[in-house]
Parts: structure tokens; C-alpha cells; sequence
């Protein structure tokens, strides 16, 4: 599944809520920072436990991914095109591939959510995001 993933400066709760709105989008799924597992190599503050760690909108047949990022980011740069597939073979091919030359934002590894997750900017300044599901 190719998508779009936005990523929000403390506002996403906020923003899904104008989405719902404007756009008569359906929220199917929501997770914030607090509902998920502890882990001691990301902790999260008490105060940032309410902000969107994922939330999938859809909207007339089409989804919209978006979270609360953990660093502020500036207009233009807070979106993603993002895969998601079961084939890891294919994340991991596409991954290295698109690395070259670019900035790895976040490892691709696994996580509780995906077999393998990870973030990165390519040599001609698109943002992708890849997660190859369990």
C-alpha cells in the first residue's frame, strides 16, 4: 500500500479532528504515545502520553496516516509518502536502494508493530517511510 503520512508539531489530535470535519474522514485506527508498550530505549514523558504515536483516517475510499513527531519539523518537511506491505523482502530492497546518497531518519528495524520500520530523506529530497507488517 502506497500512502501519504503527515506528521504533526504536537497538534495531530487537533488536526484529525478538522480532518473528521472538513473532509468526513473516518478515524480507523488511533494509538497514542502512552498506549504503547513501555521500552526502556524510548522512554515518553507523562506530559506527551496523549499525542498521536499513529492514527489512519480514511476519506472517501483513501487513507491519510498521521502522528505527533518527536522533533519539530518545518512546513513541507512533515510529510511522508508511506509503504506498507507484508513483503519485507521488498521493504528491505527498496530501503537500501533509496538510502544512497540520503539521510536515515530512523533505522529500519523491527518493532512492536512491524517486522521492520524505518524512516529516511533520499538524494532528491523525498521523505519515505517503510514498514514491512508482521
Amino acid at each position: 500500500m502506497l500512502g501519504h503520512y503527515l506528521m504533526f508539531n504536537r497538534n495531530c489530535m487537533e488536526a484529525v479532528e478538522a480532518y473528521k470535519k472538513a473532509l468526513n474522514a473516518e478515524v480507523s485506527e488511533l494509538q497514542t504515545y502512552g498506549s504503547m508498550p513501555p521500552n526502556p530505549a524510548f522512554p515518553v514523558a507523562e506530559e506527551d502520553k496523549g499525542l498521536v504515536l499513529h492514527a489512519r483516517l480514511k476519506i472517501d475510499g483513501w487513507e491519510l496516516m498521521c502522528a505527533d513527531s518527536s522533533e519539530r519539523s518545518n512546513p513541507g518537511e512533515n510529510m511522508y509518502v508511506s509503504v506498507t506491505t507484508p513483503d519485507e523482502a521488498f521493504v528491505r530492497h527498496a530501503w537500501e536502494v533509496l538510502k544512497e546518497g540520503g539521510e536515515v531518519f530512523m533505522e529500519l528495524a523491527p518493532s512492536f508493530f512491524a517486522a521492520a520500520h524505518g524512516s529516511l530523506r533520499d538524494k532528491f529530497g523525498v521523505n519515505w517511510m517503510f514498514t514491512a507488517r508482521k
